[in-house]
């Protein structure tokens, strides 16, 4: 007789539920929602999801569970996503791969089902079919969900692996239609500070479609409703005092203790939470005991045949033991023929049990069964948990050849996370490992340009799979773990000639040495040149080649180095480097950007782009969209920046390239603060820092954190936000103009605004006597007018004034060697020297009109309403009050819009010192030759006029027979033209200066 330890009465629960059923609605209603469970071990989340999927299937739902296992960890990418996809085409069949006709090669790589991946899926290169795999599976479970509701759930996603979590993170953002519930369970008391699942879940939570409920343990009540469920009768008051006491509202628990309470007394079982998991296990028949323990060294899931063939029973006695293990809710049988532990808590418990020989014994016989028959297990499962079980059975000859393989599976799969952990694990083996294994070890098949090994020679092919190792460190974000693999190769290679893959390995460290802020990498690079002296052309010449150019367009972005980066194209293409033309076309490009021929540049950046994305060539996007979206900003051109950061930021989710993400958020709220958009612009720095792994990247979100916080008049923040900037990457302050002078114009600012003027002086003068080229404004211009201003700032103040001549000197002769080639470079000349002359005291209106005049043509709302400011004020010293009041009205307007409190405070001491009033009456007033539509087209009326009445984009697009895209561009442009934030604003703004008639019919 078997004991009842599950409530057949589902208890509490009420608002998840709730939730719950509202988010399926949604889905029902075409709007793709998922939900994030969260809760201690034991606390209820599965029988949550179970209800959950009752209720949706007799809603009429199509149902799926996956759950991820702990060998993902290891390697098993993408478990519970092919667990669901196999589940749907269960239930689905043909209707399933009708929807995947076209594509089902390719995602032959989850559902092996599918049939086997096409020939030019094989071919592809292993980096760019990842995004492929997220995009189609988004589109498939769109199309099944056309016709249907999918109530999909993914549970234990604290086991998940890296590239699981990727491919959910790109399906809560891409999937926009079809009728696609996902629902993911994790343990929130296992998520410790540096666990894995924590930035996951921080992302996540931004994303408006994403809803995370935290279940909270039971409380007294209802842990009387679930012992009366399990008992059939309400229970004594002392039974639920001692149950509420020891279980402390935790529904496992709960369970645990009801089925041990009745004879037992409050002695009957240990105080140690594991001695209560394991009785029930122990009042099992020895037999069943002894499967319960085969099955907890198989992992948190076992087939049945697999169980079979370790176990070493007859299948009658088998069955009988697997019988009364479920019956004692112990294991539980799944529709896919696999035997689960109920709670993991117990398969934990049972696992540290065993003796040491004991599991590396099951290890073995597991791992000799899965050999003796490949078919117990999914394909795709196959390699991951053979080489975690030859790997536990502590048998380095057959478990390093299984961990290779396993990585190289992972690395098919994009799982770089993954395949990174399954090399180290074949490192630790290396040493133990026989030699004629690890000379038949087929590792590296396509390192970017690195010379294979070609012979069965150990050391050789020890350095091949190094270099898989250094390639996927870097594209896991793991630069230091890369660092450490690169120095073991080096070592290595002292003892042998081989010096095409030393220079390999030279030109990977020098990448790494400038990404964790460790010097610029030019010795490195110089290494990596010299050892290819005298060999003829081949792809690593073409990769060190294209890396000096890489240099160059960062640390000497002039002739010289666009003279290296043209031949680096030509080499490239002579060796048929496709990788190292595109990159070197990237350097070639945005030098050319630097030097003045923009328009050229952009062409060669936009041709790389377009073949990036169309071939899902990740080696060359970790670049492609960051250098163009940076360099289109540094032309002033940010709302092409911001088109190009939205591409890229969702390839970088689809890659699973978490510092690439950083570097694109981080490039993004560059745009956002020109723009004026600074609440976008601090969510975006914010995610930059969210998701940088390299100290540079680190860096460069304090920086832009930093900006913000002067901006706003955030002394404090600014300050913090730049020790840490320092920290981070303090090396690069002093090697390249793209870093050093950033950094140099916030450190300026913040000592200007401290009054430190002496301080500021100090640092630019610092800062130019390094010595750094110039030949890029995109980073020198914002950081000479930081110093112009904090000199400007200084007039009058009797302990600035000694070295002043001097300091306004430098100043002006370091800006006479910078480019001018673009208008917002000349705004900022023009800025420069406006504020120069402010110092001097022979400062005129004409020269601020001058700087206003050449950022009209740029869209920067600060840097007009400052400049506008300094100008009302030469303005007022000759007299034109009533230009000086409307131009401090508009600055002081968007002032208080973007919340800049020293530029709002400013505009007010200036008016109340010219007893000026900041009133509407001159706020519309027009600028010299500027109409009183603020530019706005005769179509952007169209929509600022619906806009006034209250109609959504959707609305205007249909009044307007445009589309809701093209009614979202208008808007946008319209609050950029009017500097406003909202739409409310822009309506109130329109009919106060008339733009717009006040006779519009209210929307319907």
């Amino acid at each position: 007789m078997q004991t009842k330890t599950v409530s057949p009465v589902f208890v509490g629960r009420a608002p998840e539920r709730s939730a719950l059923t509202e988010g399926l609605a949604e889905a029902t209603d075409g709007r793709p929602q998922a939900v994030l469970i969260g809760g201690e071990a034991g606390v209820g989340k599965t029988r949550l999801v179970e209800e959950f999927l009752r209720q949706a299937g007799e809603a009429g739902a199509v149902t799926a569970v996956g759950a991820c296992v702990e060998v993902g960890a290891d390697g098993l990418p993408f478990a519970p996503v092919s667990t669901v996809l196999r589940a749907l085409h269960r239930q689905l069949g043909e209707e399933l791969t009708q929807a995947a006709a076209g594509f089902g090669g390719e995602l032959a790589r989850l559902l092996p089902e599918l049939g086997e991946p096409s020939a030019a899926v094989r071919a592809a290169r292993d980096v760019e079919v990842r995004g492929r795999l997220f995009e189609l599976t988004g589109r498939l479970l769109e199309t099944l969900a056309q016709e249907r509701v999918l109530a999909l759930v993914i549970e234990d996603l604290h086991w998940s692996d890296t590239s699981t979590r990727e491919l959910l993170s790109y399906l809560f953002r891409s999937l926009q239609g079809g009728r696609v519930m996902i629902v993911t369970t994790y343990r929130s008391d296992d998520i410790h500070r540096r666990h894995p699942l924590r930035p996951f879940l921080a992302e996540l939570d931004r994303l408006r479609t994403v809803q995370r409920l935290e279940l909270p343990r039971f409380t007294r009540e209802e842990v009387r409703s679930q012992l009366a469920g399990i008992r059939g009768s309400r229970p004594p008051e002392d039974l639920l005092d001692q149950v509420y006491r020891r279980s402390d509202g935790n529904a496992f628990f709960v369970e645990e203790l009801a089925s041990i309470s009745d004879g037992c007394g409050s002695g009957g079982i240990s105080d140690s939470i594991r001695d209560l998991l394991l009785v029930r296990v122990e009042a099992l028949p020895e037999t069943a005991q002894s499967v319960v323990r085969v099955a907890a060294k198989g992992g948190s899931k076992v087939e049945y045949g697999l169980l079979r063939a370790v176990a070493g029973l007859g299948e009658d006695e088998l069955i009988a033991s697997l019988r009364a293990a479920v019956g004692a809710s112990i294991l539980r049988a799944a529709e896919d023929g696999t035997y689960r532990f109920r709670h993991a808590l117990v398969r934990e418990a049972v696992d540290d049990d065993l003796l040491p020989g004991e599991r590396s014994r099951l290890s073995r016989q597991y791992a000799q069964a899965l050999e003796a028959e490949p078919t117990l297990v999914p394909a795709g499962e196959r390699a991951a948990r053979l080489a975690t079980f030859w790997y536990h059975a502590h048998d380095p000859a057959k478990a390093l050849p299984a961990v290779v393989r396993a990585a190289t599976g992972a690395r098919c799969q994009h799982a770089y996370a993954e395949q990174l952990q399954l090399l180290e694990r074949a490192l630790e083996l290396w040493d133990d490992a026989p030699a004629e294994v690890k000379r038949s070890l087929e590792v590296a098949e396509d390192a970017e340009s690195y010379p294979l090994c070609d012979c069965g020679d150990e050391a050789l092919s020890f350095l091949d799979m190094l270099a898989e190792m250094t390639l996927a460190a870097r594209y896991a974000g793991e630069p230091e773990r890369g660092l450490s693999v690169i120095n073991r190769a080096l070592r290595s290679l002292e003892r042998l000639d081989h010096p095409l893959r030393a220079a390999w390995f030279w030109a990977e460290k020098s990448r790494l040495m400038r990404n964790l802020g460790r010097g610029t990498g030019w010795e490195e690079l110089g290494t990596a040149q010299e050892l290819l002296r005298g060999f003829d052309p081949s792809p690593v010449h073409a990769r060190v080649l294209t890396e000096a150019a890489l240099w160059g367009a960062v640390f000497d972005p002039g002739p010289g180095s666009l003279a290296i980066a043209r031949r680096a194209v030509e080499l490239a293409r002579e060796v048929g480097d496709e990788n190292a033309e595109l990159n070197a076309l990237l350097s070639r490009g945005g030098l050319l950007i630097e030097t003045g021929r923009g328009e050229s540049g952009v062409a060669d950046m936009r041709g790389v782009l377009e073949r990036v994305v169309h071939s899902d060539l990740v080696g060359v996007f970790t670049r492609s969209h960051i250098n163009l979206q940076s360099l289109l900003q540094s032309m002033g051109r940010s709302e092409e920046s911001l088109e190009v950061a939205e591409e890229g930021i969702e390839l970088a989710y689809r890659y699973g390239l978490a510092d690439t993400q950083s570097w694109l958020h981080g490039n993004r709220s560059d745009a956002l603060f020109s723009l004026g958009r600074w609440a976008e612009a601090e969510e975006a720095a914010l995610s930059a820092r969210r998701s940088g792994q390299m100290p540079v990247t680190r860096s460069l979100a304090a920086q832009r954190l930093a900006r913000l916080a002067l901006a706003h008049g955030d002394l404090a923040a600014a300050e913090t936000e730049i020790a840490a900037m320092r920290e981070h990457h303090r090396p690069y302050h002093g090697a390249a103009a793209q870093y050093a002078h950033a950094a140099a114009e916030y450190q300026i600012a913040l000592a200007a605004h401290q009054g430190r003027i002496l301080d500021a002086r100090r640092l630019f003068a610092d800062v130019a006597a390094v010595g750094l080229g110039t030949g890029s404004g995109s980073y020198t211009w914002p950081m000479l007018a930081a110093a112009a201003e904090a000199e400007s700032a200084a007039r009058g103040v009797p302990a600035a004034a000694p070295g002043q001549p001097e300091a306004v000197a430098a100043i002006r002769a370091y800006a006479s060697g910078i480019r001018r080639d673009y208008p917002v470079w000349v705004g900022y000349a023009a800025l420069v020297e406006a504020e120069l002359r402010r110092a001097e005291g022979t400062s005129r209106a004409a020269d601020w009109a001058a700087a206003v005049a050449a950022f009209e043509k740029v869209c920067r709302p600060f840097e007009l309403a400052r400049m506008r400011t300094r100008w009302a004020e030469a303005l007022l010293a000759e007299g034109e009050r009533e230009r000086a009041g409307d131009l401090l009205v508009r600055a002081q307007a968007v002032a208080v819009r973007l919340g800049a409190g020293p530029l709002r405070a400013q505009t007010e001491r200036l008016a109340r010192r010219a007893r000026l009033p900041l009133t509407a009456g001159g706020a519309g007033a027009a600028g010299p030759g500027e109409p009183e539509t603020f530019g706005l087209t005769r179509r952007e009326r169209d929509v600022l006029t619906l806009v006034a009445a209250g109609r959504s984009n959707r609305q205007i697009a249909e009044e307007l027979f445009i589309s809701p895209k093209t009614a979202s561009v208008h808007v946008s442009n319209i609050l950029a033209k009017l500097e406003v934030a909202g739409r409310g604003e822009a309506a109130a703004l329109a009919h106060r200066l008339g733009i717009v008639s006040t006779e519009i019919a209210t929307p319907a």
